[in-house]
């Protein structure tokens, strides 16, 4: 039988993760969409890519380049290309047999796109329509909330991996703290705090302090009142 949208709902809420998400969901997805292709992704996860495919998405995803994509940024509600171009423009833009319809989603948090999902069709299937809209909007609503409660319960656990000593070296490297500065302040030598933030580096899993500082940033967003004055301190490094 076919997917109703309740059956999605139940779906997107059951996936644990992304690799449950994007296994058991997105082709539930497409099926009920009945479409070509089916895919979600995360901003936040593009780096991880292969680098030539990081450069296809770049372009794909252009505002510049892909008025759906523009209409995505400026409006955080779905769209299908015949809402924003004509077809004879759209086929210049994207010349693919099997990108003949498109539509796209977006998954929100805290006022800010974080990702998509979008669906293909080809030349001869038919075109999405107002009833598809309406539909994909209703499920980008799930699936914005099930990112929120899946990030805030991986925040949590990372942060929890940090020692008392490297949430006080965290604390400063928001503040714009220097290594030496902050061994200053630790009483601990400038190679400790280095150590320490490699450690911290892994645990999280991020490759420079904006990127630590920006996570800790969000898991306090999520924390108890105790947490204030360290959100404060972390928020401050962000500007």
């Amino acid at each position: 039988m076919r997917n109703s949208l309740q059956m999605l709902f139940e779906a997107i809420n059951q996936a644990h993760n992304e690799q449950e998400l994007r296994s058991q969901v997105v082709p539930k997805l497409g099926e009920y969409f009945t479409t070509k292709k089916c895919g979600i992704f995360f901003f936040d996860q593009l780096r991880l890519l292969d680098r030539k495919l990081q450069k296809i998405l770049e372009i794909a995803l252009s505002i510049e380049h892909n008025p759906v994509a523009r209409y995505l940024v400026e409006r955080h509600t779905p769209v299908h290309e015949a809402l924003v171009t004509s077809p004879h423009v759209w086929r210049m833009i994207c010349p693919r047999s099997d990108h003949w319809h498109v539509m796209a989603g977006p998954i929100v948090s805290q006022g800010k796109l974080v990702g998509a999902i979008g669906f293909t069709r080809e030349q001869k299937m038919t075109a999405f329509d107002a009833q598809n809209l309406a539909d994909l909007s209703a499920l980008c609503l799930h699936l914005s909330i099930w990112n929120a409660t899946m990030r805030s319960q991986s925040y949590n656990f990372k942060c929890d991996r940090l020692t008392p000593r490297e949430l006080q070296i965290a604390e400063l490297v928001a503040l714009g703290y220097t290594n030496a500065e902050i061994g200053h302040q630790l009483w601990i030598t400038e190679n400790s705090v280095k150590q320490a933030l490699k450690r911290m580096f892994r645990k999280l899993e991020v490759s420079s302090r904006a990127e630590m500082v920006a996570q800790l940033a969000a898991f306090t967003q999520h924390s108890s009142p105790a947490t204030e004055q360290s959100n404060l301190m972390l928020n401050t490094y962000l500007g």
